[in-house]
C-alpha cells in the first residue's frame, strides 16, 4: 500500500513566490494547497488537515498573524511557519510571539526549504543540492547563478519564473510609481516586500539591489531613479539561455 504524502498549506500573495515555493514543497514529494490570501487559506484549511502551514507575512488581506489567527479558529494544533522579506530581528520577535515555529527569510534557496520543512514534519533529510555561495561584485541585470542554486539546477523552471516575472514588472512598477508620487512610503514599503522576494527567486540582480536601496528610504528621489532605471533595464534585458 502507498504511504500518502504529506499535505502542506502554502499562503503567498506574489505569483512568481508562489508558483516557486509550491513546486519546491511538492519536491519533497509533497501535496500542496497554495493559496494567495487569508480568505483562501481558510477554505483549504477547513477542508483539508495538514502537516504544516507556510504563511507569508504580508499579504492582501491582512498580515502573517492575522491569517495565522484565522488559522487558528480551525486548528489549534498544525505548526506554522512565516515566510518574510524582512530583516529586522524586531518584525521576527513579533512572528515568533504570534506562534510561529520557525521564521524562513526570502529570498529562500530550494536546498534551505527542502530541509526546513523536511525537519519540521519528521520526513528524512533526502537529498538537495548544495546551495552556490552568492556572488560578489557589481551586479548584473541577471544572475543564473544565484537563481539556478536557488532551484536546484531547474533551468527550464528558472526561465518560466523568469518570463512571468516579467510578465508582471511593469504592473508592479506602475503600483510603485502611483505610491512614489502620492508620498505614501507605507503602501511602497508592501509593494517593495513583495518585489524583493520574486527578484531575488529569479535572480534579477540589479532590481534586487535597487528594491533593497529603495525600501531604506522610499521617497528618495535618487533612489526611486536608481529604481526606474534597473527596471528598464531588466525589461530590456532578455533572459540567459544558456
Amino acid at each position: 500500500m502507498t504511504e500518502a504524502l504529506p499535505r502542506l498549506l502554502l499562503v503567498e500573495d506574489d505569483a512568481v513566490s508562489r508558483q516557486f515555493l509550491a513546486e519546491a514543497l511538492r519536491g519533497l514529494p509533497a501535496e500542496v494547497d497554495a493559496a494567495g490570501t487569508i480568505a483562501q487559506a481558510c477554505g483549504f484549511a477547513s477542508r483539508h488537515a495538514h502537516a504544516l502551514w507556510l504563511v507569508d507575512a504580508h499579504l492582501p488581506d491582512g498580515d502573517g498573524i492575522a491569517a495565522l489567527t484565522r488559522l487558528r479558529e480551525l486548528d489549534e494544533a498544525t505548526p506554522a511557519v512565516a515566510i518574510t522579506a524582512e530583516r529586522w530581528q524586531r518584525e521576527f520577535d513579533r512572528l515568533e510571539a504570534a506562534g510561529f515555529v520557525e521564521i524562513l527569510q526570502k529570498p529562500i534557496a530550494l536546498p534551505d526549504l527542502q530541509a526546513n520543512v523536511r525537519r519540521l514534519i519528521g520526513l528524512g533529510p533526502g537529498k538537495v543540492a548544495d546551495a552556490a555561495v552568492p556572488r560578489c561584485g557589481k551586479r548584473p541585470v541577471w544572475d543564473a547563478e544565484q537563481a539556478l542554486a536557488a532551484m536546484a539546477g531547474n533551468r527550464a523552471a528558472w526561465l518560466v519564473l523568469g518570463r512571468l516575472f516579467l510578465d508582471e514588472l511593469p504592473q508592479q512598477r506602475e503600483q510603485l510609481r502611483q505610491a512614489h508620487e502620492l508620498g505614501d512610503a507605507a503602501a511602497m514599503h508592501g509593494l517593495l516586500h513583495r518585489l524583493t522576494a520574486s527578484s531575488g527567486f529569479v535572480g534579477a540582480s540589479r532590481i534586487s539591489a535597487a528594491v533593497l536601496a529603495l525600501a531604506r528610504s522610499p521617497l528618495d528621489p535618487r533612489l526611486w531613479r536608481d529604481f526606474e532605471h534597473a527596471v528598464e533595464d531588466t525589461l530590456a534585458t532578455a533572459l540567459p539561455q544558456s
